[in-house]
């Protein structure tokens, strides 16, 4: 028989040793118990881990500690560091690590197997390691290099009326860092919120998937999920009608796996060589640069497969008041592997808890006039206050030999699954419950992806979808650069073990000296083989793109049918009529109420 598999610990020492790595006791949060686990530290995070299967347990970011101190043995163990009394008191070799958690506090008891090995922990979690520098005393301000600044508003110059110096090199510094505060923004999705949060498995879904985050009730994962407008800049207003972006990233022990959608279960395309000229549309007129209501509601008439993301766009849903009174949805339809290497295809569904709210356009015109932050202060107020949003998840399943024989593409992004033949499936919940500390590193480097995937999920034929596995990660390298992965957001909370990935601009992780690793196999990322159908061409989709859309409308009441056709007579505001007419036509293959109360609601 094989012999049995190392422990972690010999694991992480043979391949991704960090600058700091061992075995310790640490005490339970819930449990009151003293544990055993594996800790590694490198320069942003402090992981612990089981100490024979690898499970980690819990991470420590080190830019939240404020204090480590050694304990002496029996001595009382803190409020802040357990919910229940310690079974044991302190031991030898102990100590103490105090973190920022919001308004509060949250300690951490640790014993170490000696003294010595005590002090390496203590110096080496020390505050200043990960943190900017502390101002020395008196509040002097420093360089860059830590060296005092001699003065911080007066500029070195040659005489009280003479040029000033080129050996300023402070004022010099200066300049240099705040000519350079800005990243290019993303191209859609520009201005966005972001929060932590924890993903919670609530029912077993193991029949469909192998993925370790979902292999278990009650399985809790950490996670972070950004929210955003999607055709505005970073100065956009949040309460502008417009899609929402929602892209979750669940920090699973085998790697993150990112779920980018929106707060629609479609889009306005179907085939991703339009994606660029649909977003212009969107964009400011290269000559005026004004936003173009002509331009887009031209590129609407002359593509159906629209309609159904005008009708939601144009409706209530349009203008949700909060990020937390609004669902999300993957939109793509993506897969599951399960433990038979059978494939299955599934839409992810995020269904909130504080129900739905929406603002009227003149609701939103207020609302602008007077906060154009209206939903990022209302979602950091919420967290801050202890007031956690909380999100059900559900997903579709298909059987992938369901494809080809139903009445729609299950890979048209323009389409969804009828619950009829599809039915909810609930999976857990996502509660958001930590507001980042820095908005710029974690909400503004937040680099998501739909290609990072792990064992268990992954992808489907949807066009869209395939296109969007390669530019998501391009725009992110072209935004902030080769080793992204390295920073604290987007950095997999698993040992990260990958040769290739040396050297660039801002490496700071630590590297193997190995340029290839060629007998590295790993089975379990493995798919079982996609069905093709068709020779290889320039397809033109033929489908229905009246009936969903149409379907939807029949279940609005008379007053939402009513704010639709104002909502859409507003936004057709000097747009010549034969673009209107064209519309319209559309409007009336999916109901003829619809072309109707429209044309009555242009007559106004």
């Amino acid at each position: 028989s094989p012999p049995p598999s190392p422990p972690l610990y010999y694991f992480l020492q043979t391949t991704t040793m960090p600058p700091i790595s061992g075995l310790l006791t640490k005490l339970g949060y819930k449990s009151g118990k003293w544990q055993p686990r594996y800790f590694t530290l490198d320069a942003n995070v402090l992981r612990y881990f089981t100490e024979h299967n690898g499970q980690m347990k819990g991470e420590i970011v080190v830019g939240s500690i404020k204090n480590v101190e050694k304990v002496a043995p029996g001595s009382p163990v803190s409020a802040d560091a357990s919910t229940t009394s310690p079974k044991k008191p302190v031991g030898p070799h102990a100590f103490r690590i105090v973190c920022k958690t919001g308004k509060s506090t949250r300690s951490y008891y640790i014993l170490a197997p000696s003294d010595e090995e005590r002090n390496k922990w203590v110096r080496a979690l020390q505050p200043q390691r990960g943190e900017e520098p502390k101002p020395v005393e008196g509040g002097v301000v420093t360089a860059k290099n830590g060296a005092p600044i001699a003065d911080q508003q007066y500029a070195l110059r040659a005489g009280k009326m003479g040029p000033v110096l080129i050996q300023d090199w402070q004022l010099l510094q200066k300049h240099q860092h705040f000519n350079r505060e800005r990243i290019p923004e993303r191209i859609v999705h520009a201005k966005g919120s972001g929060v932590y949060g924890v993903f919670t498995v609530t029912q077993d879904i193991t029949e469909f998937t192998k993925a370790s985050f979902l292999s278990e009730v009650g399985k809790k994962t950490e996670m972070f999920w950004r929210f955003s407008t999607v055709a505005g800049e970073m100065g956009a207003a949040d309460a502008e009608r417009d899609v929402r972006g929602c892209a979750l990233r669940f920090y699973t022990e085998e790697g993150n796996y990112d779920i980018v959608g929106n707060n629609t279960p479609v889009f306005f395309l179907r085939d991703p060589a339009l994606f660029p000229d649909f977003v212009h549309t969107q964009k400011r007129d290269v000559r005026t640069n004004l936003r173009d209501n002509v331009a887009a509601w031209k590129y609407w008439s002359d593509h159906p497969e629209s309609l159904h993301q005008v009708t939601i766009l144009m409706s209530d849903r349009g203008i949700p008041q909060t990020y937390r009174h609004m669902n999300a949805y993957g939109s793509h339809t993506l897969s599951f592997i399960n433990k038979d290497n059978q494939r299955f295809y599934c839409k992810w569904h995020f269904k909130t808890q504080q129900g739905h709210k929406h603002y009227t356009n003149a609701e939103a015109a207020e609302v602008v006039g007077r906060d154009r932050e209206s939903a990022q202060r209302d979602l950091f107020n919420a967290v801050e206050s202890g007031d956690f949003p909380r999100w059900t998840v559900f997903v579709q399943i298909m059987p992938e030999d369901d494809v080809g024989t139903t009445p729609f593409d299950p890979f048209d992004l323009t389409k969804v699954w009828p619950h009829k033949l599809y039915p909810l499936k609930e999976v857990g919940f996502v509660e958001l419950n930590r507001n980042v500390e820095n908005y710029f590193a974690e909400v503004e480097c937040a680099a998501f992806s739909p290609g990072n995937i792990v064992p268990g999920v992954g992808h489907s034929p949807d066009p869209v979808l395939q296109v969007r596995v390669f530019s998501y990660g391009d725009t992110q390298l072209y935004r902030l650069g080769a080793n992204h992965h390295m920073s604290a957001v987007n950095r997999p909370r698993c040992p990260l073990h990958n040769p290739q990935l040396r050297a660039g601009r801002m490496c700071m992780g630590n590297m193997t000296d190995a340029n290839f690793d060629p007998t590295h196999k790993v089975q379990s990322m493995r798919e079982p083989p996609l069905k093709l159908d068709g020779d290889a061409d320039r397809h033109v989709t033929v489908a229905d793109d009246y009936e969903q859309p149409g379907n939807l409308f029949r279940i609005f009441s008379d007053e939402q049918k009513q704010r639709l056709f104002n909502n859409i007579a507003d936004a057709m505001e000097g747009v010549p009529r034969e673009i209107i007419e064209a519309q319209l036509a559309h409007f009336e293959k999916a109901d003829k109420g619809y072309a109707e109360g429209v044309r009555k609601a242009l007559a106004k």
